[in-house]
């Protein structure tokens, strides 16, 4: 993604409730993996798999020195030969418990054998969190409340009012997951922003991905 087209906006939401909510949905990300000692788990929809969080997280990670906000990222389906990184499959919730995280990113129905496999790491003992850029049609599904009750913390954003896919949503809420609490306020100046950004985009891409 462009880093000017993220930092403007991010300049643009500056002060309002979706922007807050975005800097308060990444705080809670940050806190239940630093204080469980990390093991975070990521995971999409049948029709979704959030490569791109997982690389962005890995290298938030790296440069804000918290070492839990790697993930592991948790596929519906693995092809054969994958490398061990990439191989992890639902079979892992099952296993989910007391000390881990699980983000969820919502896009397209969870389907019955993702929320159930959710439903067991929550009643397990770990954390869930819920991520989406919802769009109208999305809210009107059914597993889509069903997720959101699982979720300790929610961030659901209207993608017609705000303009913020599910593309963008996720950079926003790695970026300031890995800032540290004294520079996530939401009115930092421009080219602080521009200028993280721009840092991130183009040093070199975290090595497993």
């Amino acid at each position: 993604m462009d880093a000017v087209r993220v930092a403007l906006l991010q300049e643009a939401l500056a002060g309002t409730e979706w922007l807050r909510e975005t800097h308060r949905f990444a705080g809670a990300l940050r806190t239940s993996v630093a204080a469980r000692g990390g093991d975070l788990l990521l995971v999409g929809t049948p029709q979704y798999e959030p490569w791109h969080l997982a690389a962005h997280l890995d290298d938030e990670a790296a440069r804000s020195g918290l070492a839990e906000l790697s993930p592991t990222l948790v596929r519906h389906t693995v092809p054969p030969g994958a490398p061990a990184h990439l191989a992890v499959g639902l079979r892992r919730l099952e296993a989910a418990g007391r000390g881990q995280t699980l983000l969820v990113v919502a896009q397209g129905r969870p389907g019955e054998g993702l929320l159930e496999r959710v439903h067991d790491a929550r009643r397990g003992g770990a954390t869930v969190l819920t991520l989406e850029a919802q769009t109208a049609a999305m809210a009107e599904m059914t597993e889509m409340a069903e997720m959101a009750a699982l979720a300790h913390e929610a961030l659901t954003v209207p993608e017609e009012a705000t303009g913020l896919d599910l593309d963008t949503l996720q950079h926003l809420v790695s970026a300031a997951a890995g800032e540290d609490a004294g520079h996530t306020a939401p009115g930092r100046r421009l080219r602080d922003r521009l200028a993280r950004l721009a840092d991130r985009l183009t040093a070199p891409q975290a090595p497993r991905w």
